[in-house]
Formats: structure tokens, sequence, C-alpha cells
């Protein structure tokens, strides 16, 4: 037992260590992907901390079974290099047993990742699009930068030489209005606001005390100039990424798996009630067809009291209803696809925790170093295969060449096949993993030099 607790000792510290390490990694990356959206545009800091949190939830998915694998890498690597491994193997203790305080250790994580990736994730998921939603509804000044020209926005060039961010009030506006191709408009105000319309599909741009200035390009002698107190603008605004949401409607990253198991139920229902219909209705083209000729088309065409036209027109009507049929079954299938490969995503990430425990043990036996460089470049190099496998498999299901548990499952196989065969070798036989194989990278001039100044230390 105290062997057992030593082993888990030496897990503990480098995993929750990983993890803040990981974690701050990719929050990093998507901060540098969202900056322009998020720092120096007047955004309150609690927004921004809501939004960063919601983010963290996918982020705590994927950085909990690279951690286990960092940390039993830097355990076991530790472990042997201080020749640990060596004396508790001549001791008569296995490999297997020093591994059985991790592996239930990775159960209990998975199980509580599970539950986080079931009942958390979704509902961050969500909360996250509802808030950019938000964002991009109620701040369309974030576009705008001041005395900046923008053209954001189709058709139109907008500047404004100052901007409150706190009231989204607009100062000293130049408005150029490329709507009409024919006409040459320029929209001056002294102030202003911005804002959408009620169902998100025009953005309207409020203006006091201003000029239009207005010319003809067929006609340049013609030329208007009207002055006004207040004058609005609408603009169309459906490149506005907040549009292309759907609404607040959730979609299979926002579900539980008892929801999306209800949906895939009904889908698979609406499924079988169309191939029900296709075989009806495949019936009946086929009896159709086997009673008209082929050459019945052009002989009764021409006489259009002849009772078979009735058919002909009945047998255009099955074949589009069977294509219409095969259609709809084709994209219910793509759905159900989709559903069930988030359902076995759910399973398939917390399982990643105990197998990389079977692939970290060995390498860190064998590997003999306990340091986090060399364990997070190893855990990088298995992390980014098992990825691939992830994301190949997929859009691989999305498109229904394969089918979504091996979709989801095949990374896990693939490495829990590798960990059993490394674990069983080790067991049997500690081997070294050696890096001398760099030195053969480094030029020799370099080597030389780094050796001459060794030799000066001493």
């Amino acid at each position: 037992m105290i062997l057992y607790r030593y082993i888990l000792k030496n897990h503990l510290i480098p995993f929750v260590f990983s993890i803040f390490t990981l974690t701050g990694v990719f929050l990093l990356q998507f901060l540098m992907r969202f900056a322009d959206r998020l720092v120096g545009k007047g955004l309150d800091a609690w927004v921004i901390i809501k939004l960063i949190a919601y983010n963290l939830s996918w982020m705590f998915v994927l950085v909990v079974p690279m951690s286990s694998l960092v940390s039993t890498l830097m355990a076991f690597g530790n472990l042997s290099q201080n020749n640990e491994i060596t004396i508790m193997k001549s001791s008569g203790i296995s490999l297997y047993k020093m591994m059985l305080s991790p592996v239930i250790a990775s159960i209990i994580v998975a199980y509580l990742l599970f539950l986080f990736n079931n009942e958390v994730l979704p509902d961050a998921n969500h909360q996250a699009k509802v808030l950019m939603s938000d964002i991009s509804r109620t701040k369309p000044t974030l576009s705008l930068e001041p005395g900046f020209f923008s053209q954001e926005v189709s058709n139109y060039a907008i500047l404004a030489r100052r901007i409150d961010q706190n009231t989204n009030e607009l100062f000293d506006l130049t408005i150029y209005d490329y709507s009409n191709l024919y006409k040459i408009n320029v929209v001056t105000a002294k102030r202003g606001k911005i804002f959408f319309s009620a169902n998100q599909t025009k953005l309207i741009m409020s203006l006091e005390d201003g000029e239009i200035h207005e010319s003809d390009v067929n006609n340049t002698s013609i030329y208007r100039r009207l002055k006004f107190e207040r004058h609005k603008i609408a603009m169309n605004a459906e490149q506005f990424s907040f549009q292309q949401t759907g609404g607040y409607s959730r979609g299979e990253r926002e579900l539980s798996i008892q929801a999306m198991n209800y949906i895939t139920d009904s889908l698979k229902n609406s499924k079988d009630l169309y191939q029900k219909q296709l075989v009806e209705n495949s019936y009946s083209y086929l009896l159709l067809n086997n009673n008209i000729p082929f050459h019945v088309r052009e002989v009764y065409i021409k006489d259009p009291k002849n009772d078979k036209i009735v058919i002909l027109e009945r047998l255009n009507t099955a074949k589009s209803i069977i294509t219409s049929s095969v259609r709809q079954i084709e994209f219910t299938q793509r759905e159900i696809n989709n559903y069930e490969v988030e359902i076995h995503k759910k399973y398939a990430l917390p399982v990643a925790c105990l197998i990389f425990i079977l692939i970290g043990a060995p390498l860190g036996v064998m590997v003999r170093k306990g340091g986090f460089g060399v364990a997070a470049g190893i855990s990088l190099f298995f992390f980014l295969i098992y990825w691939a496998f992830l994301i190949g498999g997929e859009k691989l299901s999305d498109r229904g060449i394969i089918s979504p548990f091996w979709g989801m499952w095949a990374g896990n196989v693939f490495f829990g096949v590798i960990g059993l065969i490394l674990i069983i070798r080790t067991n049997l036989e500690v081997k070294t993993i050696s890096f001398d194989f760099l030195k053969k990278i480094i030029p020799k001039s370099l080597s030389f030099k780094s050796e001459n100044d060794e030799n000066q230390n001493y």
C-alpha cells in the first residue's frame, strides 16, 4: 500500500502542473485568435471573464487526457532515472503492480471527465455561443476604429473620428454610400449611433445634425446638398457572424448524451418512414414501368385522350417521389452520424486518460528521463497522432465512409494495442530509449565548440 501511494504521489504534482501549463497554452492561443474582438473594444471585464470561463470547458476536456500522459511519463521517468524501477523489480514487483494505482486513478479521472463532458461542457458551449452572439449584436462598434475607415459593411465606408465605447456613440462621422453605382452619396454627421434592427438583418445608423451630398455619375452638373437634424441609414448586416449561428438553437456539441439519443431515435424513426415510402413508391414505379413499353411515350403523348398518358404522369410522379425519398434518407443519415459522432466522442475522450497511462508507463521506464520537456515533447507527438485519428474519424463518419463508432474509437484502439505491447515487452526486459541520435544532427563544428567551452570551464 505504501508503494502504491508513493507511485501515485509521483503522478499528482506533474498532473496538476501539466493541467495548468497546457491550459495556459490553449488559453494563449484562444486570446491571440480573438484578441481583435476583445482587447481595447470597451467590453466590460466581467464579459471577457465569462467568455474565457465558458471556453475553458472545451480546453479542459482536451488537457486532462494529455496531462495524464505527461504525468505518467514524468513519474515513471523519474523512477527509472533514479533506478527505483530496478530496485522494485529486484524485489519481485512487476510493472503491472506498479501501474495498478495510476490505472485506478485514471479510471476515476475518466469517470469525472465523462460527467463534466456530458453535463457541463454542452451548457458552456451554448453559453459561449450566446455570449459571442450578444457581443456581435449589442456592440456593433467593435468593427469600427476611431480615425480609420471601416469597410466591413458592404457598399459602405464609415469613418468615425471619435467613439464612446460605453454608450456606443459615434462623433464626427463621414459615410460613403456605394449602394447605387450611378450616384455618389457622402453623408456627414456630428454624432450618431449604430445598432441592429429587431430581426437582426439590418445595421441601423442613426445620425444627428448632418448633411447629405449627392451627385450623379452620368450628369456631373447635378449636385444636391441636404441638411438634416435626424437621419437613419439601413445597411445590410448579413455578413456579421452572429447571423450565422441560426438563432439560439443548440447544436450537437451543446447537448447531453440523453438529449442526443432522443434526437437520434426521432431521426431513425423518420428514416424508417422514408425507407418505407421509398419501397412503396419503388414498387409502384416498377409495376407501372413493366406495363408500359419503352416506345409508348412517343406514341401516346401524341394522343392526349389515351389513358396511358395518365399512367405516364403517375410514373413521373413516382420517380420524383423516389428521388426525394432517397435524398431525405441520405440527409437524415448524415444528421444521425453527426449526433452519434458526438455521443461516442463524449465516451472516447475520457477513456483516452486510461489509454495514455498504458502508453506513458512503459515509455517512461524506457526513456529514463523525468523532466517536463522530454515528457511534454513525447506527449505532444502522441497526442497529435491521436488528434489526427479523432479529426479524421469525425470527418469520415460525417460523410458516412466509416461508422461513428470506429471514427471516434479508432485512436483509442490503436494506442491501446500499442500500450499493451509496450507494457508486456517492458515488463519482460527493460529497454532504454536513447537520445544520442540527436548528436548526429548537430554540426560537428558546434559540438566541437561546445566541448572546448566545457574544457575551458574546467
